[in-house]
């Protein structure tokens, strides 16, 4: 007997698709990355992608990858991304850890000026885990998009859980927004 498909196989199906592999009796197996979830119409978060992960970021049909790590992208990814004619935005920010956190907020600046381009959705931010630099574009992201700064806390504890950092609660708090340029219309304020 055929296991159920996948709850997310009908969301990802583009109307007038086919359906998934399991219903033809191949098993289809989508795995989202760490810490994956959608951030606004277009723009994802998540930890590294593995290889196990692929399939299901083909599924979301990507533009761009933004990454946020400092280290070489793997090859097989970078295979991955050739292959789907993706393109990798890589801003190497250091996770390292408290008290010695220096945010560069120049960066922060560039990769948000990638996630609101429009051109460039849908689009995966990620960094090692999806807590910590990820959380920090997310939430500037927010403030841009009005949030108040309960709400943006609240959403980056909700990934980073016992691994909350003070300063970057602090960055969020204190990143002007006011040199970024006005949100496209198709994100929400």
């Amino acid at each position: 007997m055929l296991p159920p498909p996948s709850p997310y196989a009908a969301f990802l199906r583009q109307e007038g698709e086919p359906a998934p592999a399991a219903a033809t009796g191949e098993e289809l197996l989508l795995v989202p990355p760490l810490n994956f979830a959608m951030v606004d119409h277009g723009v994802y978060r998540s930890g590294f992608p593995d290889v196990s992960n692929l399939p299901f970021l083909e599924s979301l049909r990507l533009r761009s990858v933004l990454c946020l790590c400092p280290e070489p992208y793997p090859e097989a990814n970078l295979e991955f991304l050739r292959a789907h004619g993706i393109r990798l935005f890589q801003f190497g920010i250091d996770g390292s850890k408290e008290p010695f956190v220096n945010i560069p907020e120049d960066r922060i600046r560039e990769a948000l000026k990638v996630i609101l381009d429009v051109r460039n959705h849908p689009v995966l931010i990620h960094c090692k885990r999806g807590k910590h630099r990820t959380g920090c574009v997310v939430g500037c992201l927010r403030k841009l998009q009005c949030w108040c700064l309960t709400s943006i806390f609240d959403e980056y504890q909700r990934f980073a859980a016992a691994k909350t950092r003070v300063s970057d609660l602090r960055f969020m708090e204190l990143f002007d927004i006011s040199s970024i340029k006005h949100l496209p219309a198709s994100f929400t304020c």
